[in-house]
């Protein structure tokens, strides 16, 4: 070892007391490898739930990051042996740093304080939205929703989001607070229908699929309104009536889980379609071009 030691300072024209400091640092580094590596197997082992699995994972990453970085300070400074000076030298490099990195710490230490939104949420910042995936030190990433495809659902994208941006972008989150989204379903009908007998069944329709959701819907009304001014008069599904140019329009309005918009629309409009189909006085209204003709007036002479 003596002889490997005399190698690399006659090599690299390091001292001994470098040498010994570049050791112990390789050594502390592999060491905080190879207890993560183990922690992680043994978590592997005693369950299988992804999302356990993956917050145990962040918090090993974290936590040895922060003891990896203490330690090697430790290691190369000297006679810094208070924590709180140490800390103060690299709170100050970290204020020297570049300005975005520095942001984005900041909204990574904001997003475990304050939970504006956890992995697993969907989530809408700026004008993008998707389902949080994953959450980094700099970095979120989304699975992104909507965009291109109809309904919210998934486009296979992965998208990765600065931590800094839930400072300047508007962050709305689908799961925290009501955990209920509201959907509108328009049917345009023709003015020859009857659409008070189409108002009535189309209340039946949105009762059958979602008035199940109603009375769970109460109870987060009332957890959610202990953090935030949340009320509702009523969350029952109805249908409000308007009239267009080109007919009348009865508008289905509903609650509904945010992963579940596009099914509970999709069983909705099949029960509309089915309706229509059965009565012959309810039809549905598309553009249309008609055409008047009248009689040619004749003269007579007397």
């Amino acid at each position: 070892m003596q002889t490997f030691f005399s190698w690399i300072q006659q090599s690299s024209y390091m001292s001994p007391e470098t040498q010994s400091k570049l050791v112990s640092t390789i050594l502390v580094l592999l060491l905080l490898w190879a207890l993560r590596l183990l922690v992680n197997y043994l978590i592997a082992r005693r369950t299988e739930d992804i999302r356990v699995r993956y917050q145990w994972r962040k918090a090993i990453s974290y936590g040895t990051m922060v003891v990896g970085i203490f330690l090697v300070g430790r290691i190369w400074l000297e006679g810094i042996q208070s924590i709180a000076t140490y800390l103060g030298l690299v709170s100050a490099g970290i204020a020297i740093a570049l300005q975005d990195p520095l942001k984005n710490l900041a909204g990574w230490m904001f997003i475990l304080w304050r939970r504006p939104f956890e992995v697993g949420d969907r989530v809408q910042v700026g004008d993008i939205a998707g389902d949080v995936i994953d959450l980094r030190i700099f970095q979120f990433t989304l699975m992104e929703i909507g965009n291109w495809v109809a309904a919210e659902q998934s486009t296979g994208r992965v998208i990765h989001i600065p931590n800094g941006k839930v400072f300047t972008e508007p962050l709305a989150n689908y799961n925290k607070g009501f955990q209920y989204i509201w959907n509108e379903i328009p049917v345009l009908l023709t003015f020859e229908s009857n659409w008070e007998k189409a108002k009535q069944l189309f209340q039946k329709i949105a009762d059958d699929h979602t008035l199940h959701l109603s009375k769970a819907a109460e109870e987060r009304v009332r957890q959610a309104a202990k953090r935030y001014m949340i009320y509702y008069a009523t969350l029952t599904p109805t249908v409000y009536t308007r009239v267009e140019d080109s007919g009348v329009l009865l508008t289905i309005r509903y609650l509904c889980l945010p992963r579940e918009r596009r099914g509970s629309e999709q069983g909705i409009w099949e029960d509309i379609l089915k309706v229509c189909a059965e009565h012959a006085d309810i039809e549905l209204a598309y553009p249309t071009i008609r055409y008047y003709t009248a009689e040619p007036i004749k003269i007579t002479k007397e």
